[in-house]
């Protein structure tokens, strides 16, 4: 170093014209070259935005009409449709194809058009009242409204001749196993009469035209919900099934998907679910759910270590438990049997519940039964009506 600086300065000077001589660096003008960059950027977006009619990248697109109407079935398509009617808490809906406006009253509500309740909005065809729906994942939901209404009152029937019954029987039967086959689903709604109460499964091609389809019928609705039995998965009844010793939250995710199969319906009915109801870490919060959202809860009276009483008490659900079974010897001798055994258990108690499934044999006799029902003394009401 020191003999460097101690150099002539003409030494030094060719020293370093040598060493730039040998290694060039190469300049750039990157500064020019950015500001051309952006300004070409520029220029393309505002010939794009002059030359192409949407700046939305041009991506591929379609306008497409959105209509909330529920697909009908078979029966169900032959009902007008007559877009909405208001009706006052009210569980019923205008289906005399006149498209008016109408005003309904609840069964109980102690309102009437004249009281100043609040208008709710049902669809003719469907029977749906928007402000008993919640919007989720799965579908719409039930639950109350926003007043307090629970779809349980709203959507019950009225109780068939049980104004001028005095103290007549009454007889309430849930024709379970709906929906998975459509065609016996809207026959089975056309042959019996409305007192019949309909439970529909949560699997099966167009349910929720055949649903609407029974409750236009006249018919109550009750929606299936399955529940692990002791055998399963031997015994499975169904994709949905809610099982023991699942998380709550999933075991509800299960729920809700069932739940938003269909609408209209008044509580929900156990398909299978001995090991589920009993056990009340697992049941109870289903239960929970079902209280705060205004539904019922029906058990078909299948398991007697069921806790469906405490847990629908302890969270007012409105409950009945089924007496008896009618059809589990399906033939038309043995049913015709269980129905008289039912008619004796009304007169005893004031009132019983039988359930029978969809078979067709089932249904045949048991429109054949109701023929006569009335000259016996017995009333037919929708299993609403004898629900806590």
């Amino acid at each position: 170093m020191t003999s460097e600086l101690s150099a002539p300065l003409g030494r030094r000077r060719a020293r370093a014209a040598k060493a730039q001589a040998g290694k060039t660096p190469l300049r750039l003008p990157i500064a020019r070259l950015a500001m051309g960059g952006i300004a070409l950027l520029l220029a393309s977006v505002a010939l794009r935005v002059m030359l192409v009619e949407t700046p939305d990248g041009g991506r591929p697109f379609v306008e497409v009409a959105i209509n909330t109407t529920t697909e009908g079935g078979t029966m169900l398509g032959t009902v007008p449709d007559t877009g909405l009617a208001t009706i006052d808490v009210g569980p019923e809906v205008p289906t005399d194809g006149s498209g008016s406006i109408m005003t309904l009253d609840a069964p109980g509500s102690g309102l009437s058009s004249g009281d100043g309740a609040p208008e709710l909005i049902a669809d003719s065809r469907t029977g749906i009242i928007a402000d008993l729906s919640e919007e989720t994942e799965h579908g719409p939901i039930p639950r109350m409204s926003a007043t307090g209404q629970r779809p349980f009152d709203l959507y019950a029937r009225p109780s068939i001749g049980v104004a001028g019954a005095e103290g007549k029987p009454l007889v309430a039967v849930v024709l379970t196993g709906l929906g998975i086959n459509p065609t016996t689903s809207v026959e089975a709604a056309a042959a019996l009469p409305e007192g019949v109460t309909m439970a529909f499964a949560p699997y099966g091609k167009d349910l929720a035209g055949s649903a609407a389809a029974a409750r236009i019928g006249g018919h109550e609705l009750f929606l299936e919900v399955p529940l692990e039995p002791f055998d399963y998965p031997d015994n499975d009844p169904g994709p949905d099934t809610l099982l023991t010793g699942k998380p709550p939250r999933e075991n509800l995710d299960k729920l809700f998907s069932v739940m938003g199969s269909f609408g209209g319906y008044v509580g929900l009915i156990n398909n299978m679910g001995a090991r589920f109801t009993a056990s009340g870490a697992d049941f109870g919060p289903m239960m929970e759910e079902l209280g705060a959202r205004g539904l019922g809860y029906l058990d078909d009276g299948s398991s007697n270590r069921s806790l469906a009483e405490q847990l629908s008490t302890a969270n007012r659900v409105p409950f009945a438990r089924a007496q008896m079974t009618l059809d589990a010897n399906p033939t038309r001798a043995d049913i015709l049997a269980q129905l008289t055994a039912l008619e004796e258990q009304a007169k005893s108690n004031g009132s019983a519940i039988g359930v029978i499934s969809a078979l067709p044999i089932s249904i045949s006799t048991l429109a054949e039964w109701t023929q006569t029902l009335e000259s016996r003394g017995i009333v037919l009401v929708p299993a609403s009506t004898l629900m806590k």
